[in-house]
């Protein structure tokens, strides 16, 4: 694999956030942990090797979006390396299979073009023809930032990629995420929640045609990812199936493919002062998909393999309720 060119959540303030003191001052801020949540032994420096380390997921499968690149590709690498059997997609099939056909263990590449609600439901077909359970979903493919607004059929790409393709393929796999012994849903979200709008989803500007702006259209999906996993966990009480979410920090992959060429520029310079590594980036996912002691943990927010609670819209339970009936409504066709 080529080294990646761009990065997860480069810069979401602009060139003001450029330098490394910026970022290092929020990262000071008083962290709130949930009661009851158990803290890891790992931080912001492990990576997702260190995490998986001495862990054996001989039998089990696990299905990771975005596997071509990025953290996603770090996550199905180390997911195999200890024994899973991992189903990577991609946007094409060639895609997956290049990237399935790179790493050491048991791969199966499948096509899985999130825009695409008919490809959604053919990726979910498949992998239950592939297998009767599906231990790990790690929602982690997406887009970020792009510059100007564009819709598929009639919603905002960010909402549409980010959230409603993960929420229909979620739908749609939950028969095997129950039948595996302890089913574990994983969406990477992002600090950019923080850049949503103020009452947080605008549902009644999904298309993003008023006041279109990429910072705040990805917000709004990060922001829906993980009010997805609260109302998800939610329903899934009483269930073996566990539902949670994270942040993984600040480092270089594809996904920064529509920044302005400045902040791309700034973190090719002095980027490597304060990002992460995509083996420490992954982390955190690997950490929720694979931890034993989570087991029974659900619907909650993580950074450096800890939770925390972001507060705030993020924790807007009735908003939450809301989103999962409006994707209802947006994918109906698709979930049965």
């Amino acid at each position: 694999m080529s080294p990646p060119l761009n990065r997860r959540e480069l810069l979401l303030g602009g060139a003001a956030l450029a330098t490394a003191g910026t970022l290092a001052g929020c990262e000071r801020a008083e962290i709130i942990r949930p009661d009851g949540v158990p803290l890891g032994p790992f931080n912001a420096d492990s990576t997702a090797e260190d995490v998986t380390a001495g862990i054996d997921l001989t039998g089990t499968t696990a299905l990771v979006t975005g596997a071509n690149s990025g953290l996603g590709y770090e996550s199905m690498r180390v997911l195999a390396l200890r024994g899973a059997h991992v189903i990577g997609t991609a946007r094409t099939l060639a895609k997956a299979t290049e990237a399935c056909a790179s790493v050491q263990g048991r791969t199966t590449p499948v096509a899985l073009e999130l825009t695409d609600f008919d490809s959604v439901v053919a990726c979910a077909t498949q992998v239950a023809g592939l297998s009767g359970s599906l231990d790990v979903l790690l929602c982690n493919a997406g887009v970020m930032e792009v510059p100007t607004a564009e819709t598929i059929n009639g919603i905002e790409r960010h909402f549409v990629t980010n959230h409603l393709g993960h929420f229909l393929l979620t739908r749609r796999l939950l028969p095997q995420l129950t039948a595996a012994r302890q089913g574990r849903v994983v969406v990477v979200a992002s600090g950019a929640y923080k850049q949503a709008p103020a009452d947080g989803i605008e549902f009644d500007n999904l298309s993003g045609a008023r006041d279109y702006e990429p910072r705040k259209a990805y917000g709004q999906s990060k922001l829906a990812n993980y009010l997805f996993v609260r109302e998800l966990a939610r329903r899934l009480e009483g269930t073996r199936v566990t539902a949670n979410a994270l942040q993984p920090g600040v480092i270089m992959t594809n996904l920064g493919r529509y920044l302005p060429w400045y902040q791309i520029a700034t973190a090719k310079v002095v980027g490597w002062t304060f990002m992460k590594s995509v083996e420490a980036g992954a982390a955190t996912q690997v950490y929720l998909a694979t931890w034993p002691g989570l087991a029974g943990v659900s619907g909650y927010f993580f950074k450096d393999c800890n939770p925390f609670l972001p507060g705030g819209t993020m924790e807007n339970d009735a908003l939450a309720a809301k989103l999962w009936t409006t994707s209802e409504d947006l994918t109906r066709p698709y979930l049965s």
